[in-house]
């Protein structure tokens, strides 16, 4: 952010004290002044309900009288929640940007000291220096650092974080009114935080910041494009639809990466293929010049790559292919096949699920079909296809323990970390339904296979060719009669 650091009191801190160390009670937060430079509500996309829930903080905080007047009090805390790069800090930015009061900003980690004590009297201190300036804004950046559940784990001893985060309890919803400062957070681990953080009173408004729709990509795209020079022809609504699954930072690297390209290839503004490439390098990392495959590997490649492209066309519900490719990438895939759906996709049938799973097992399907041998190039669909599989059985009740979870999910802005609670009995059944369900959709790719011979040999042979195909060749070669 290009906004000046003001207020010398939260910067300076007295010397002398405990050896020199009188600095660790005094909170280091930085203050931010209003500049014309800072970011707006205009400059962060995609995140429309998230915005439109802090515009009325920003409005509360410009003119409380006419929240008073109705009798109403704002939230004393904001809580953002999302996953990593979604655009928690920015939107908090952009609050200061927007709103006419003092922006204190902290990190959770920095509350953390040596001494016992130390965080919470840092934590006095903020709110100390917040309530002279109130109204004002108290944004502490991943607060799970000091917000997380307290247990009876320390033995009796004292834990500098647990007092930390009473002090912080005490500050949001102590016996003194708070009047003015409003305090945003940032995390992306809720459910670990303290229920008495996360109470009415103390967080009362949780704001999720989620990845960002068809529509929200798109939009980020175009605000990351102003900031480089491009062609007129580029296709915002594909590149988004490409980029399926992307956080906000995500889309800012894959426009920076098309940059990068453009200057490499000696061009002065980067066009379509710039974007769409680098969305490749995000995916799957840049091209391997230096691998040199064996003519029967090269083929292999080229047959599973195939597979996988004429088993998911093969079947109705599956997302069109775009682009299949056999050059490596330093991700260490020798080859691979982008499928892409038209729209936002939010549900899935069980049919749906079960013909993805189909096309994962294409690959080596395929293989199987022509060669009558498997190679170990199969190892992540294999991974992904029973992934889906166990979710269907034990999570999702798509088995016959009917609506059952035996699943649960945590961290799930981290990764989704899942863990199985059933007897060994139970966890058995689970497998041999898992394995039923794998064999049964990879015996239904090898039908589709051995019954498209012909196309599955064409296509492998231009694509071994040519080494790259697009899905508009794809289907023109499926869909060409003999």
């Amino acid at each position: 952010m290009n906004d000046t650091l003001n207020n010398s009191d939260a910067m300076s801190f007295g010397g002398g004290g405990f050896g020199g160390l009188g600095n660790f009670g005094k909170s280091n937060a930085k203050v931010y002044v209003k500049s014309t430079e800072g970011i707006k509500f205009d400059d962060v996309a995609g995140e429309d309900e998230a915005k439109e829930n802090l515009t009325e903080i920003v409005s509360y905080l410009k003119n409380p009288a006419k929240y008073k007047e109705i009798g109403a009090t704002m939230p004393k805390g904001i809580l953002l929640v999302g996953p990593p790069g979604t655009g928690k800090t920015m939107l908090a930015k952009a609050v200061a940007g927007e709103a006419d009061v003092p922006f204190f900003s902290m990190s959770g980690s920095e509350f953390v000291e040596m001494f016992v004590g130390m965080g919470a009297s840092k934590v006095r201190d903020l709110f100390k220096q917040a309530k002279e300036k109130a109204p004002c804004i108290v944004f502490i950046d991943e607060i799970d650092a000091i917000g997380k559940k307290r247990d009876g784990g320390n033995l009796g001893g004292n834990d500098e974080r647990e007092q930390t985060l009473n002090q912080l309890l005490t500050e949001m919803d102590g016996f003194e009114g708070n009047t003015g400062v409003m305090i945003l957070a940032a995390t992306n681990r809720p459910e670990s935080l303290d229920p008495a953080l996360t109470r009415p009173g103390r967080f009362d408004r949780r704001v999720p910041v989620e990845l960002p729709d068809l529509k929200g990509r798109e939009d980020i795209l175009k605000v990351h494009a102003k900031k480089v020079k491009t062609s007129d022809a580029i296709d915002y609504n594909k590149v988004a639809r490409m980029a399926s699954g992307s956080s906000g930072a995500e889309l800012a690297n894959i426009v920076n990466e098309a940059a990068l390209r453009a200057v490499r290839d000696g061009r002065k503004a980067v066009t379509q293929a710039d974007l769409e490439e680098s969305i490749e390098v995000v995916i799957a990392g840049y091209q391997k010049k230096n691998a040199i495959m064996t003519d029967h590997e090269k083929m292999v490649v080229s047959y599973h790559e195939i597979g996988h492209a004429l088993v998911a066309a093969k079947q109705t519900n599956s997302a069109p292919v775009t682009k299949i490719t056999i050059i490596p990438r330093t991700s260490g895939a020798l080859g691979y096949t982008m499928q892409v759906d038209e729209g936002n996709h939010y549900l899935m049938t069980k049919e749906e699920l079960e013909n993805k799973i189909a096309t994962l097992t294409g690959g080596r399907a395929a293989e199987e079909v022509v060669f009558g041998d498997v190679t170990t190039g199969a190892s992540n669909d294999i991974e992904q296809a029973t992934k889906i599989a166990r979710q269907m059985i034990a999570r999702f009740g798509m088995s016959d323990f009917d609506m059952v979870a035996f699943e649960t999910v945590t961290n799930q802005y981290l990764g989704g970390d899942a863990s199985l609670a059933a007897s060994s009995d139970t966890q058995r059944k689970i497998d041999e339904e898992v394995v039923a369900l794998v064999k049964k959709q990879h015996q239904k790719a090898i039908n589709i296979l051995n019954e498209n011979k012909d196309k599955l040999h064409e296509l492998a042979k231009f694509l071994y060719l040519n080494e790259t195909i697009t899905g508009e060749q794809f289907m023109e070669i499926l869909n060409k009669k003999d």
